[in-house]
């Protein structure tokens, strides 16, 4: 699997919630449709606030984002439990969730749906980088790198979650790993 992400981050603060990620108006949508999993990407993120967050995760008009990497504060994905939070980021392209914290059971959809690998920081970088700018993660290191700079920074190592999301999920590691019997 993959181990390094380059790409331009997206920068929210603290608290962001799962109506925020996707508001309820498109839990309508289905993932296991593929053109409805594809719709889904283009409203990640697209309950934040315009006055606090002028540039849009995912610009009008388009289905996926130009950033892969989501650099946020404190208590990430809090709010209710809906799954389709860390599946409308990945179908939008996102790979990667560096926050300072997450709301656990946002951290559990993102490693059992397989669509994020969620990083938990050990500083806030949320207050040190700005949307637009290039970092690379490395998953191996656990250590998120700033392209202008050259500052690297930290993040707890995955573990065991790692596997689960490279399998790109929960049933998928099962099946690979003969929990269960693969698909038919």
């Amino acid at each position: 699997m993959k181990s390094q992400f380059t790409g331009p981050v997206y920068v929210v603060r603290d608290n962001i919630d799962t109506d925020q990620i996707i508001p309820a108006q498109y839990l309508t949508l289905v993932p296991t449709i593929p053109a409805e999993y594809e719709k889904l990407g283009a409203y990640a993120l697209i309950g934040l606030p315009d006055a606090l967050y002028p540039t849009r995760f995912v610009k009008e008009g388009q289905l996926d984002s130009d950033y892969p990497i989501v650099v946020a504060g404190r208590n990430f994905g809090c709010g209710s439990s809906r799954e389709h939070a860390p599946i409308a980021m990945g179908s939008a392209g996102s790979k990667i969730v560096l926050a300072e914290s997450f709301a656990r059971i946002f951290f559990r959809n993102c490693v059992a749906t397989g669509e994020l690998y969620p990083c938990e920081l050990t500083e806030r970088l949320c207050d040190v980088l700005k949307t637009g700018e290039v970092v690379t993660v490395d998953l191996d290191a656990a250590t998120v790198t700033v392209q202008a700079t050259g500052k690297v920074y930290a993040f707890k190592p995955l573990g065991d979650v790692r596997p689960v999301v490279d399998a790109g999920g929960l049933f998928n590691y099962a099946r690979q790993s003969g929990m269960i019997p693969a698909a038919a």
